[in-house]
């Protein structure tokens, strides 16, 4: 898929950061088939063929799954929203602001069914770092203005600016999604809130799909990145963690020496 494709599918991966693991059973390429992208809410969209689902309007998918279905106009400002939209937006926006230090471990989901297993840590505004388990040797660290990319593997380090990455909407200092993204779509229900968004700027393309369980209180789950081909990357999070506070230091890009070097070593 090319340089810039592989990049972004790294950057899709890393937007709440951290740890390492060194069990080389944890990353793998799964077979063909074999590992089911993650649904991203916990009941299944009806058929929108008119032949097979005639009652799938908004109402009747609420009345059959307890999901608040109506989606805002893509690229609508506020007044495209509903209050209990608008509302559920707002939920997210203070989850990310109150959110201090996080770390936890992840599932990446690539769109040719790959998978890759790892640990990572995030420290807002801005910083986050992902830890791929072997046998993967790629780690990626935004020091809150860049973001590197480091691929042991082929010897080399990309970075860009963390501006240009979709993620700045989440770990900048103030989140306010309704002021900076378009809403595509927002779904939610007594347990989980599913909240699909672009960000205002050109800069930094690409759709989220965010999807945050309500119970026991307001965490993330899930993402999915979609690019500009279609192709979409899932991340799965767990293992939570926010109470601990986490060291500065290990959010500084470092020069590195490729050669040998892994940081479960």
């Amino acid at each position: 898929m090319g340089r810039n494709m592989k990049k972004f599918n790294l950057i899709a991966a890393a937007s709440l950061a951290l740890a390492l693991v060194s069990t080389p059973a944890l990353a793998q390429d799964a077979p063909e088939n074999a590992v089911a992208p993650p649904a991203p809410v916990p009941a299944a969209r009806p058929s929108t063929d008119p032949a097979t689902a005639p009652d799938a309007s908004p109402a009747a998918e609420a009345a059959a799954t307890g999901w608040d279905t109506e989606v805002a106009t893509p690229g609508s400002s506020a007044g495209g929203l509903s209050d209990a939209q608008t509302a559920a937006i707002k939920q997210v926006d203070s989850y990310f602001n109150t959110l201090g230090d996080l770390k936890g471990a992840f599932v990446q989901t690539t769109a040719d069914n790959k998978r890759m297993r790892g640990k990572f840590m995030m420290k807002r505004p801005g910083r986050f770092r992902f830890d791929y388990a072997r046998p993967s040797r790629q780690i990626i660290i935004s020091d809150g203005k860049y973001l590197a990319i480091q691929d042991l593997d082929l010897n080399n380090e990309d970075r860009v600016s963390l501006d240009q990455t979709p993620f700045r909407l989440l770990l900048r200092k103030d989140v306010d999604l309704i002021r900076d993204a378009n809403i595509v779509e927002i779904r939610e229900n007594a347990t989980a809130i599913e909240l699909a968004l672009r960000d205002k700027s050109p800069d930094a393309p690409g759709q989220i799909r965010l999807t945050l369980t309500r119970e026991p209180e307001l965490a993330i789950k899930e993402w999915i990145t979609t690019d500009a081909q279609g192709l979409d990357t899932h991340v799965q999070v767990s293992e939570l963690v926010t109470d601990e506070t986490l060291d500065a230091k290990l959010f500084r890009i470092e020069t590195v020496t490729f050669s040998g070097f892994h940081p479960g070593q």
